[in-house]
This record gives C-alpha cells, structure tokens and sequence, in this order.
C-alpha cells in the first residue's frame, strides 16, 4: 500500500482488474501511524520542543492522531510524535526555526543540526545563490 499526492498524477488509464477491497483498519494501521505521507509502523517518535512564544500556536495544532503534549514549567511546550521516516518532518520542523528544538531521538536531531548548517553555509559565503534557487540574478 502507498499514499501519494494526488496532485502529481500527470495521466491516468483504465485498469481492468478489480480494486482490492482495504479495510479502515487496516489502512489506519499502514498508513495512519506514523507521521506524514509517509506511513508505515512507527519506528521512532520525535521529541520537539517549542519556545514559549510559539507555544501558543503549536499548542493548538494536530500534528498526530497519537501525538503526547505537555507543558513544560518554563512555558515551552513538549510535542511527541511517532514516525517512521524523517523526511516530512524535517520539512515541517525546520519551518519553525529557532523557534523548536528537537530533543531526540539523537538521529533526527542530527538531521535537523546538519540541514540547518547547511542552510547557513550558503549566507556566509557572501556569493548570492543566483537563478537555481528562484533567485534573478540580473
């Protein structure tokens, strides 16, 4: 089973054969448990902690249908959430800058220390990036 964005297909053509019929159990136990498009059997679960300033929307948000929330004592607020592969979550933390922290596991963390220093990495040249990244370079 796989999901995709509906939005991508370029063409269609008629099948034939008859489509399997897929139980809502079952598509929650395969596509539903992990986080994002990505589905599958949890292997991980995220730990993201977010300032108290961005707290007050994040708090609001359903990132997982098993997400564990808390308040931490200094006004940040502790977001678990399972996943299976990092690659939408990435996305979606790194939208949040200085703003979150990723707690654990220690490989996302990681992931998210080495896209950000790459991020950076292209300020401090003090070359613009030109047209390859939406840039006009005239």
């Amino acid at each position: 089973m796989r999901s995709f964005a509906v939005e991508c297909i370029r063409s269609i053509e008629a099948s034939n054969r008859a489509a399997r019929t897929v139980t809502e159990a079952t598509l929650d136990r395969v596509l539903g448990s992990a986080y994002g498009i990505f589905g599958g059997v949890p292997t991980n679960a995220a730990v993201l902690v977010f300032s108290a300033y961005r707290a007050r929307w994040v708090a609001d948000e359903i990132w997982h249908p098993k997400q564990k929330t808390r308040w931490l004592k200094d006004g940040r607020y502790e977001l678990q959430i399972p996943y299976s592969d990092d690659r939408e979550l990435l996305m979606d933390i790194l939208k949040y800058g200085a703003d979150v922290e990723v707690a654990g596991p220690g490989e996302l963390r990681e992931a998210v220390k080495k896209l950000l220093e790459e991020a950076v990495s292209q300020y401090r040249s003090g070359e613009r990036a030109g047209p390859g990244f939406g840039y006009d370079a005239s």
